[in-house]
């Protein structure tokens, strides 16, 4: 029985999850010198393209079943740690 009930309980951890992505990307005016690197790469390997920017991608998921809650609680994890505001643009998208 309670077997039974440790699994009803993981099931129900799994309904109230929320899964979401942010990406974060340098602003359009700050210098971007490791995708500058990688696009020269590529483009001494011969592959031919106008312009490379790097950025970093983050999945979190959250014990939430209320969506703006959560990304309520997404946007904050951006704005405290995850995202250097000054020098860098995200956007947070559900999964």
């Amino acid at each position: 029985m309670k077997l039974i009930l440790a699994k009803q309980h993981l099931l129900n951890l799994k309904k109230n999850k929320l899964k979401f992505s942010v990406t974060v990307t340098l602003k359009k005016d700050v210098l971007d010198p490791q995708g500058k690197v990688v696009q020269n790469t590529l483009m001494n390997l011969g592959l031919n393209l106008k312009n490379i920017r790097q950025g970093k991608y983050f999945e979190i998921e959250v014990n939430e079943n209320d969506r703006a809650i959560a990304e309520e609680s997404i946007n904050k994890m951006c704005k405290k740690l995850l995202v250097n505001l000054i020098i860098e643009d995200y956007k947070i998208s559900k999964l």
